[in-house]
């Protein structure tokens, strides 16, 4: 058995090897199916427009090969860097702030301790690449700088992308465009979605929403790092690559299809928690085992379960919830 995975991170002791091969061995008939579409729609022109067909396809999946094209196609990030060429590396040559180099610093080494490509000791190592992008990044937004979290995204990028200019303008369309408000100091837009899922909750899956509200649980507890880590970590990567598919292209409102699905899909397993440790507890569990393995039949189920979510409805709720985080602050 391979102790490290494809994309070089180390399998826990408890790993599950034989459930593992046995989703795998299924995942690779579509993956290799689905590969093939691609490859036609992609037909040599390295370009595609956004459609019904497109959307269609991300839904089930961009083969690896294609995955950094398409996201830095589909999420506004290849226009930016081709309208700004030399930017980045202006950036990296620029004044820097010393205080934004010690936060990134302090974090290097607790990035991904268990992948490794991000050893200090690999060869070419992450870490370096890392710090760039993060660099750069912080003295790009200023308003945000550098927060927790970022380094994890941006690792996931470089994984992906193998290019640290790519790496940039998409961690640059996430924080900048896709995800509203996350990363700032404030973090209102984070404490916002947590709210909007909490009404979400409320509306699709009462049971467990009045369950938290019985115990006091604040929803924060157990979701602020699904969102701040846009599931990385929590979910397992393949999986996680298939969120991000959807995320570049149809926006934040899929981490609350994610959110629910993973609620709704486990709502007898939380109710049976009888007090608050026991409920944080429940939502920990819910994170693993074969349902969010089989990253296939997985995404199928976040866009039905939850059932219909228009952007109309989120924007909504989140005009009414930075209300009350505001009057809470």
């Amino acid at each position: 058995f391979c102790r490290v995975d494809p994309y070089g991170f180390e399998r826990p002791e408890d790993f599950d090897y034989a459930s593992y091969e046995a989703f795998f061995s299924r995942y690779l008939v579509v993956l290799t199916r689905r590969a093939i579409k691609w490859s036609k729609l992609l037909k040599r022109k390295n370009s595609i427009q956004k459609s019904l067909k497109v959307k269609r396809y991300i839904r089930k999946g961009i083969p690896n090969e294609h995955r950094a094209l398409i996201w830095m196609i589909v999420s506004g990030a290849q226009t930016n860097m081709e309208q700004n060429p030399g930017y980045y590396h202006r950036l990296l040559e620029g004044e820097k702030n010393d205080k934004l180099l010690e936060a990134i610093k302090t974090d290097m080494n607790r990035t991904f301790p268990d992948n490794v490509k991000f050893r200090k000791t690999a060869d070419p190592c992450l870490q370096h690449t890392l710090y760039n992008v993060l660099v750069a990044y912080g003295h790009h937004n200023k308003a945000v700088g550098y927060c927790q979290g970022m380094n994890f995204i941006a690792g996931y990028l470089i994984l992906i992308t193998k290019n640290e200019e790519e790496s940039f303008w998409l961690l640059d369309a996430l924080i900048g465009r896709i995800l509203p408000d996350y990363y700032s100091p404030a973090m209102l837009g984070l404490k916002t979605d947590q709210e909007v899922l909490g009404e979400l909750v409320k509306m699709k899956v009462p049971a467990v929403a009045e369950l938290m509200e019985r115990h006091g649980v604040m929803w924060t507890l157990v979701v602020s790092r699904w969102f701040i880590c846009l599931f990385i970590d929590i979910l397992p990567v393949e999986t996680v690559l298939r969120i991000w598919d959807c995320l570049f292209y149809e926006g934040s409102k899929i981490i609350f299809r994610v959110a629910l699905t993973l609620i709704k899909q486990h709502q007898a397993f939380i109710l049976e928690a009888t007090n608050f440790p026991d409920i944080c507890d429940k939502f920990k569990q819910i994170t693993k085992g074969t349902f969010v393995t089989e990253c296939h039949s997985f995404m199928q189920k976040i866009f039905t379960d939850p059932g219909s979510l228009p952007m109309a409805t989120i924007n909504k709720l989140r005009e009414t919830c930075r209300e009350k985080v505001l009057s809470q602050g």
